[in-house]
């Protein structure tokens, strides 16, 4: 390990070696917990489960789908889960005076 003089250094410098300091703390934290999150998954994975299945939190891989809620009256293949932005055909159709249940999948 180097000594350093802090006696000797100015303001500036000290300022400087405490934020490279805490910057390698902060790395030296953020590698050791990465590296125990990969024993903790080797383990659940060795054991035939994932991470997410032992905590009982959602996998980011895993994302819930919404099935479909309306369809396009000429084209099934465009649909809807009735969620986020609605398509323009849906749109058009509020325009001219439809109603989003003529669209509802039975």
């Amino acid at each position: 390990m180097t000594n350093i003089d802090l006696d000797s250094m100015s303001l500036e410098e000290l300022k400087a070696l405490q934020k490279d300091v805490n910057k390698a703390v902060d790395g030296f934290e953020g590698k050791r917990r990465k590296e125990a999150l990969a024993a903790v998954e080797a383990a659940a994975r060795e054991n035939g489960f994932t991470l997410a299945e032992l905590t009982g939190q959602p996998s980011k891989k895993s994302k819930l789908v919404s099935p479909p809620k309306y369809v396009h009256p000429e084209n099934p293949e465009m649909t809807w889960t009735g969620r986020g932005r609605q398509p323009e055909w849906m749109k058009d159709a509020i325009e001219n005076g439809r109603s989003k249940d003529e669209f509802l999948i039975k």
